[in-house]
């Protein structure tokens, strides 16, 4: 395969971060750190291991990251030692990571999303002097500028919450509050207004509460619908705007309830869902490999049951735990 083909654009791609001193003829993700991050093609056809990140920061690398893209950036939030919580960016034009800029608001644990070729964070934690703090502050990232922009505030301080896109406003759902209780409600961010809407009960379910999880909420935009993957029951959830419920379209084929949520990648690409995970097939004994499986599906709200494609060649090479994915449209 031509290696950098994934960098011709327009073309979509996932950024995933794998072990340090990856074996040449297989690709094991590594579940405890590392700095470096592999690049695959929309198709899944090619992939390319991106030059490490230069941290040397043993607290960075052995630590939880998180990622988004905006642009052609890939934007990379974690804690150095000396610095606290900074951020590390890879630049496609160049292929080179640099340092900074760090958040308005340096934070963990955060909603973020991408519209067009800007990143939009909000809520989290920021671990200051007197101890952790639950933020309800908002920023945006312009790669044009490489620089964070404030934003207004939301109603609500949380963390461990979820975001995304849809009827192109920034929403931010669920996670947790200052006082560590559960919400059910979402925020949406008009960019033209300015503003934030307070949404009640948005992640309510009298069957099945989507709320209840320990990892943020799983959720992902496809022609500006709403799915949720619920990790108690593995089952997906298309959002019923007019309605502010939830309807439920059958199992995802992995196992998102085995750690609660955490180590699952579940995004939009194009017009399909993308879920990475251990497998329902392996996991019931119906497979012969031991690892993670990437599947795909288009899916459609007015459907009982969606139809999930196996991405062959990948799923005897991903190990147990994902740590890091983010899509790239660029």
């Amino acid at each position: 395969m031509a290696a950098d083909s994934f960098l011709m654009p327009p073309c979509r791609k996932i950024r995933i971060r794998e072990a340090k001193e990856p074996n040449p003829n297989r690709s094991d993700y590594s579940a405890s750190g590392g700095n470096c991050w592999w690049a695959f093609d929309r198709l899944f056809k090619c992939c390319r291991q991106l030059p490490e990140l230069p941290s040397r920061d043993v607290c960075f690398i052995g630590g939880d990251k998180e990622s988004l893209c905006a642009g052609s950036h890939l934007i990379v939030s974690g804690r150095e030692f000396t610095e606290g919580n900074v951020v590390w960016r890879f630049e496609l034009e160049t292929s080179r990571w640099f340092k900074g800029p760090s958040m308005m608001d340096p934070r963990c644990l955060f909603a973020s999303a991408t519209c067009g070729t800007f990143g939009f964070v909000a809520g989290g934690i920021e671990m200051g002097l007197l101890g952790a703090k639950v933020l309800n502050s908002a920023e945006k990232y312009n790669p044009e500028t490489k620089s964070w922009e404030s934003l207004p505030c939301m109603h609500k301080k949380r963390k461990l919450c979820s975001g995304c896109f849809m009827d192109d406003k920034f929403y931010v759902i669920g996670g947790k509050d200052e006082k560590d209780m559960e919400l059910t409600c979402g925020e949406a961010y008009n960019k033209d207004k300015n503003t934030w809407q307070l949404l009640p009960d948005m992640l309510k379910d009298e069957d099945n509460p989507v709320a209840k999880r320990q990892s943020p909420p799983l959720l992902a935009v496809v022609n500006n619908e709403l799915y949720c993957l619920e990790t108690s029951s593995n089952e997906l959830k298309v959002y019923l705007k007019n309605t502010n419920t939830w309807k439920k379209l059958g199992e995802v084929p992995v196992r998102a309830d085995l750690h609660k949520g955490w180590g699952v990648a579940f995004k939009s690409l194009g017009n399909e869902l993308l879920v990475i995970g251990y497998s329902s097939a392996i996991a019931n004994g119906n497979g012969n490999c031991n690892g993670m499986t990437i599947y795909t599906c288009r899916p459609e709200a007015e459907r009982e049951e969606l139809r999930w494609r196996c991405i062959e060649g990948y799923k005897d090479r991903l190990n147990f735990f994902l740590l890091n994915c983010c899509v790239m449209v660029a």
